[in-house]
């Protein structure tokens, strides 16, 4: 990507406006005309390297930033809702979507939603989908959320660097840091932490206000503990931080800011579990070995493989991850994404995916596999499944596969690549069936929206069509 272009209008603008400067008095501080700089904001000119540098130097803007793949995120979005045969011929075409994405990230954005209710809207009428039947809920609040920290690039600066704060106040040694975070919590707020049997097997965590008490379950993995005693401590310690950051979300129902609210909470958590200067640090040094970085800070292997999608803080990046967890059914209940790969907006995930793999099977181990998009993006994916049990042997366990990838570009800084050839050997997957244009792949499991299909009753192969 070293000589791709870099057209970035609308953060130029942005950082223009932001500043309240004109374009005549930009182009005289970038020693460039007037209607060059005109070009630039409406993505027809490039930037240089030279005005990148200067933009980074007198505007705050990072250079990372500057050339990061952020519009793919909305192009893949856009694309994915494009194939809807509701739009038929007058979908655009791949240069426009492509322009849009780039140029007016937020009206891209509003067409997304736009069409999300839409989609919804038609679902609950032909009851296609019951469980949407009472109208928007639950779902499209957790929807619009988890656009909220697509879009922010997993990454909220200043909870992280407050999470950091703290935990060097508190101390970075494992040992004892529990308690040393409850006594943190009975100095600072006069709270104080209890360890109990849950009134439920799947009770995490209970805060009596009344008697100003954190009651914890007894049988949680002590990183579960401590994890669950900072989310409680962002909540109270944090609170008017996180409330500014959701109040400038501008989420439409109170119910996405109460489900931000605690998504914040748990971020804060992660970060303080695995502060990021030490977290990065021992990253690189262990080549990003999940199990390593799992015993040396104390977390499980899903909490790190969290944390490693979150190393975007600009000026100190680690290896750009995309992260998910699966449940048994093959639902996506976690993704993040700091890499060109996108996850499904609408139904299920790419089968050939090695996350499905590992159910019943490498069990907290971890399987590799090479894999290209259709976009010919390659990755290094790695999986492992896990069971969390929460009581005896007739208690309730929950299964999940984990997902944990970044491009073959840094494939090279991971422990997992050391034995393997990354120029060869990788396996074509997708990001849904509704839109993948692979012709020839036999676990396909519905035709692209936007092909036409070509019926032959007298020939059967194992996919029941051809893709015209």
């Amino acid at each position: 990507m070293a000589d791709r272009k870099i057209f970035a209008g609308a953060r130029v603008r942005a950082a223009r406006t932001k500043v309240g400067l004109t374009q005549r008095e930009l182009a005289r501080r970038l020693e460039i005309s007037v209607s060059y700089l005109n070009q630039i904001e409406n993505n027809q000119r490039p930037l240089t390297a030279s005005l990148m540098l200067t933009l980074a130097e007198n505007f705050g803007l990072d250079l990372v930033e500057l050339t990061s793949e952020g519009a793919d995120r909305v192009l893949a979005d856009l694309r994915e809702a494009m194939a809807d045969p509701l739009f038929g011929e007058a979908a655009p075409g791949l240069i426009e979507l492509k322009s849009v994405a780039a140029s007016a990230p937020d009206t891209a954005r509003a067409m997304l939603r736009l069409y999300e209710a839409y989609r919804k809207a038609n679902e609950r009428l032909m009851g296609a989908d019951a469980a949407m039947v009472g109208g928007p809920g639950p779902q499209t609040s957790y929807e619009e959320v988890r656009d909220f920290f697509h879009y922010a690039n997993n990454y909220i600066d200043p909870l992280d660097l407050a999470a950091e704060t703290l935990a060097a106040s508190i101390g970075f040694a494992l040992h004892g840091r529990l308690e040393r975070l409850a006594n943190h919590l009975t100095a600072r707020h006069r709270i104080s932490v209890m360890f109990e049997e849950p009134n439920s097997p799947d009770q995490l965590r209970r805060f009596d206000r009344a008697s100003r008490t954190i009651v914890l379950n007894g049988r949680l993995a002590p990183a579960t503990q401590y994890f669950q005693l900072g989310v409680q401590l962002a909540l109270i310690e944090q609170a008017e931080l996180i409330d500014e950051i959701v109040a400038g979300a501008e989420f439409k129902t109170r119910q996405a800011a109460d489900i931000c609210r605690l998504g914040l909470a748990n971020y804060f958590a992660g970060a303080l579990q695995m502060p990021y200067g030490a977290f990065l640090t021992a990253a690189d040094r262990t080549g990003y070995d999940v199990e390593e970085l799992a015993f040396e800070f104390g977390a499980s292997m899903e909490q790190v493989g969290h944390r490693l999608s979150t190393m975007q803080r600009p000026r100190a990046r680690g290896v750009p991850f995309f992260f998910a967890r699966v449940d048994a059914a093959g639902t996506i209940t976690k993704r993040h994404s700091a890499t060109p790969l996108q996850f499904p907006r609408f139904g299920g995930a790419c089968p050939l995916w090695n996350v499905h793999w590992v159910f019943g099977e490498h069990n907290g181990r971890i399987a590799r596999q090479l894999a290209e998009t259709p976009d010919g993006n390659r990755y290094l994916c790695l999986a492992w499944s896990e069971e969390k049990h929460t009581g005896g042997f007739r208690g309730p366990v929950r299964r999940y596969a984990y997902a944990l990838g970044c491009e073959v570009t840094h494939a090279s800084k991971l422990t997992y690549a050391a034995d393997l050839d990354l120029t060869r050997g990788f396996e074509p997957i997708g990001i849904s069936c509704r839109i993948c244009p692979r012709t020839n792949c036999i676990q396909r499991s519905v035709p692209p929206m936007d092909a036409r299909l070509e019926i032959d009753v007298d020939r059967r192969e194992v996919v029941p069509y051809r893709l015209g």
